[in-house]
């Protein structure tokens, strides 16, 4: 049997790699995708307060740091069984639509995009945002940078700082805005719905009218029937900071709907020996193993999920946006993978409109952005859409609010099964006859990028068994001793 490894995988948050092994006539036998680092968060966050946690969790990524801290945050609002005042929220909301501009223009331009803006099959070198600017033009370039700056400005002026925010509190933030800080956001909210129209119709030019592309995001490798994920408003549209999580099955339909605090009832972890991350499933279907259709637990929560658990978008420009995109893939649900790279673009413009209904709200600068707890501490479970899926916080605390548990399952995590999954699935299509290349190598590793993983954020399996291979060579370079274990 012979054996191919990906490693590291690039274009993404973390370390991981992709072992693929192939049989006798040389088609793909088995895949694993291992994540071997561990960072462990649930753990050494028992026995600290539980005020801290906003603070410590979003060290747990570099890349999401807000939504790890808004989730946090939610989580502490339950916890000490306290209501943000409606200004709060709405100054929560602003800073979180801030993030999601920044977050899926890094995934587009600088993660998934080179894979359509230069090409599947160009040379490792040029797959890069520096190739997406030689393809796209400086003046592209530049205009991504831009955008990226201005709204880190706007997480620095409402969360305390541009990484690593501090304003988020049990019962609302920290500080207020003036009137001042209020029209900068607005102007660069106005900004970011023009960049977002722009990137939406990049896309269109690059991606939908090359025949070879819609093919290739169409096609039965990177397909799977499976069920998705999201948070869902009062009217049943996508919304990233809070509401009901909702889960339709690979026809569409409705399969559950809950409040975040009701999450054990719905989902469970599944664990495998070779990898950190974990593989949550639907409780009421089960575990089957890494296999798509109705009869398997596995779920998503991607851009695309959201899309496709949702009616429509909150805002008019993404509603339109919305509208073409089933249109044009044939209704719902779109189960193409590769389409999520489209649906995130759609979102990008949702965070953008709604930042600019935020800015424009009059209450927006109002003073009371907090009301201090008084109750106490007991459970308290935090739920937002970050931009690559689920994420939940959940924490218990003994009365003197001293974390006594803390689970975190986040979007990464959510997504691991079907990751896996798609990998093997699209190695299974591009590799016919033990025939390997870096392009069909790249097209593998298209798989899983669509999903925008998040490795850091994800790994917190514990109790594990580590992934360890140990190679000792002599003077001469020979290989003369290999110990491992848990590694195939």
């Amino acid at each position: 049997m012979k054996q191919i490894t990906i490693d590291p995988i690039t274009r993404l948050e973390g370390h991981g790699k992709i072992e693929i092994f192939l049989d006798d006539a040389g088609e793909v036998a088995n895949t694993y995708f291992q994540v071997p680092e561990l960072r462990g968060f649930e753990v050494f966050c028992l026995g600290r307060p539980a005020e801290e946690m906003p603070r410590l969790t979003n060290r747990i990524c570099g890349v999401c740091p807000e939504a790890h801290h808004m989730a946090a945050a939610k989580a502490l609002d339950a916890l000490y069984h306290v209501d943000p005042p409606p200004a709060g929220k709405k100054l929560r909301e602003l800073f979180y639509s801030a993030f999601y501009v920044t977050d899926h223009t890094t995934h587009f331009y600088a993660l998934g995009g080179p894979d359509f803006v230069v090409g599947p099959d160009a040379p490792a070198a040029q797959r890069n945002i520096l190739g997406v600017i030689a393809a796209a033009g400086k003046e592209a370039g530049l205009r991504v940078i831009n955008t990226r700056k201005k709204n880190h400005e706007v997480i620095k002026i409402i969360g305390g700082r541009a990484i690593h925010p501090v304003a988020a509190l049990p019962g609302g933030m920290s500080k207020a805005i003036n009137e001042a800080e209020r029209q900068f956001i607005e102007q660069v909210a106005r900004e970011n719905v023009e960049f977002a129209l722009w990137s939406l119709e990049l896309f269109d030019q690059i991606v939908l009218k090359n025949s070879g592309y819609v093919d290739l995001i169409v096609s039965d490798a990177y397909t799977q029937k499976t069920y998705y994920m999201g948070l869902l408003d009062e009217n049943n549209h996508v919304n990233f900071y809070d509401g009901m999580i909702a889960v339709v099955d690979p026809e569409g339909k409705m399969f559950a709907r809950f409040e975040p605090r009701d999450y054990t009832k719905h989902i469970a972890e599944h664990v495998e020996p070779y990898s950190y991350l974990k593989y949550p499933y639907l409780k009421n279907v089960g575990w089957k193993g890494f296999v798509d259709g109705k009869d398997s637990g596995m779920y998503a929560c991607t851009p695309l999920s959201r899309l496709n658990v949702a009616d429509g978008m909150a805002t008019p420009k993404a509603q339109e946006a919305y509208e073409k995109f089933y249109a044009t893939l044939g209704g719902k649900p779109v189960h193409h993978t590769l389409a999520t790279h489209w649906a995130r673009l759609v979102e990008l413009l949702y965070a953008a409109e709604r930042m600019l209904e935020l800015a424009t709200d009059p209450e927006i600068t109002s003073p009371n952005v907090r009301k201090i707890p008084t109750e106490k501490p007991d459970v308290g479970i935090g739920t937002v859409e970050a931009p690559r899926g689920t994420l939940t916080h959940h924490y218990e605390t003994d009365e003197k609010g001293i974390l006594t548990r803390v689970n975190l399952i986040v979007g990464t995590t959510n997504n691991n099964a079907p990751i896996t999954y798609s990998i093997k699935k699209a190695a299974k299509a591009m590799i016919r006859g033990g025939v390997v290349n870096d392009g069909i190598l790249n097209r593998i590793e298209m798989a899983f990028r669509s999903y925008d993983p998040c490795l850091s954020c994800a790994t917190h399996s514990l109790p594990g068994q580590m992934p360890l291979e140990v190679l000792v060579y002599d003077s001469s370079g020979a290989l003369v001793e290999r110990r491992a274990q848990y590694v195939d």
